[in-house]
């Protein structure tokens, strides 16, 4: 009999949310399987604990970017707060709450006719007016099953001539930022996923994957240096934020939609994951966000994360199968 690998069961012995992905990405277990585990998402754990939050209107905390009791000063004392709408929308897709149950549809309706963005007071589904939000947004539409082409269409034409995107472009930036290209990526590799995407928005993800592949996901152009040196730590939940694990997870999910293999300019990277895995196969969370949360989904900072370890071993898997096919 084989061994059992201690890294898996300790991942299996999990949330739901973790558990059906381990299933399907690690395990190669049948469909019904995973598919019967991914449906206790909305019933136990993590989502079914999220979900009990949500406001009657759909929303969660009582706005789309902010808590309704939001004042200012907690993000100055205490870190930015992520228990509005977009964040707990956002985490439900992460967990992988089924997009086609009733409740999801229920929420997404909901969230159409009563929520708007504090900052013009649009409706949520038509977007705000910072890349970052509205990469996320689409993200999150796409996933569950809302038109949001005309978020799309904003964003395509809001790239930068360096081809990527910057939420601090209406303040005058010029030049694209790491964080803002990988959530709008993020957002148009979902819309392709769910529609095929559009002639305008394939050239836009292709443009902006060029943008961290020419920096080798975390280098200057310029000078070659680390951007960041954050981006070489990886943290969970990522919100806004980037790193390369989040890079490479985001490559790994479009070559598998595209069929297209790794790009080279990835290795660099791969190496860095590598480097960082601990002698007990498992990854480390380097670091989390302050602010106010509904509920912690990871272990300690600086002890071994159940999320990183599922996403390193997933790219890990990915681009080993693939060197193998080259080879």
């Amino acid at each position: 009999m084989t061994k059992p690998d201690p890294v898996i069961e300790w991942l299996l012995d999990s949330d739901p949310s973790i558990r059906w992905q381990v299933m399907c990405d690690l395990l190669d277990a049948p469909q019904p399987e995973w598919m019967a585990e991914r449906a206790k998402v909305e019933t136990e754990g993590w989502g079914a604990k999220l979900l009990s939050f949500q406001d009657d209107d759909g929303q969660w905390a009582g706005g789309a970017f902010l808590p309704a009791d939001f004042d200012p000063r907690e993000w100055r004392e205490h870190g930015q707060p992520w228990t509005a709408t977009t964040f707990s929308l956002s985490q439900l897709r992460e967990f992988g709450f089924d997009p086609s149950s009733e409740r999801a549809r229920r929420t997404v309706a909901l969230l159409g006719a009563s929520a708007h963005w504090e900052e013009g007071g649009q409706p949520y589904w038509e977007g705000e007016v910072e890349e970052c939000i509205n990469g996320r947004t689409v993200a999150d539409g796409a996933y569950f099953g809302i038109d949001v082409s005309r978020i799309v269409e904003r964003l395509t034409g809001e790239r930068l001539d360096d081809s990527g995107w910057n939420c601090e472009r209406v303040r005058g930036s010029l030049r694209s930022s790491f964080a803002s290209t990988i959530n709008v990526l993020e957002g148009l590799l979902e819309f392709e996923r769910s529609t095929g995407g559009t002639p305008q928005s394939r050239e836009a993800r292709s443009t902006g994957e060029k943008f961290l592949l020419e920096r080798n996901l975390f280098r200057r152009l310029g000078t070659g240096e680390p951007a960041d040196e954050r981006f070489l730590r990886f943290l969970h939940p990522n919100r806004w934020r980037y790193d390369i694990l989040r890079a490479l997870y985001y490559f790994r999910s479009s070559a598998m939609l595209t069929g297209a293999d790794p790009d080279p300019r990835l290795g660099e990277a791969i190496g860095h994951l590598r480097s960082r895995r601990s002698n007990d196969g498992r990854w480390l969370l380097d670091w989390t966000l302050p602010g106010r949360v509904w509920f912690h989904v990871n272990e300690a900072q600086g002890q071994p994360s159940r999320w990183i370890t599922l996403r390193a071993m997933r790219v890990l898997r990915w681009w080993d199968r693939q060197a193998s096919v080259r080879h």
